[in-house]
């Protein structure tokens, strides 16, 4: 697996702190919601990062109103 490199690794390792609580405390997440909420612009790499961590995050596709999918991550 290729590793995440990040220039901002101060602002990732904050992304992925508040990502990891806001899925702890029973919420799920998409990027939309992510980046609205944390300004978290890869919602993909910071779960990985997060799985790397070896914290177990599962996903689901969802459909959107407008026919869209997107991945809903929780735990």
């Amino acid at each position: 697996m290729k590793e995440n490199v990040n220039l901002n690794e101060r602002s990732s390792a904050s992304q992925k702190a508040l990502i990891l609580a806001h899925l702890k405390a029973g919420n799920s997440l998409t990027s939309v919601q992510a980046l609205y909420m944390f300004g978290s612009a890869r919602l993909a790499a910071r779960i990985a990062d997060i799985k790397k961590d070896g914290v177990e995050v599962k996903s689901e596709f969802v459909k959107l109103p407008n026919g869209k999918q997107v991945k809903r991550y929780f735990l």
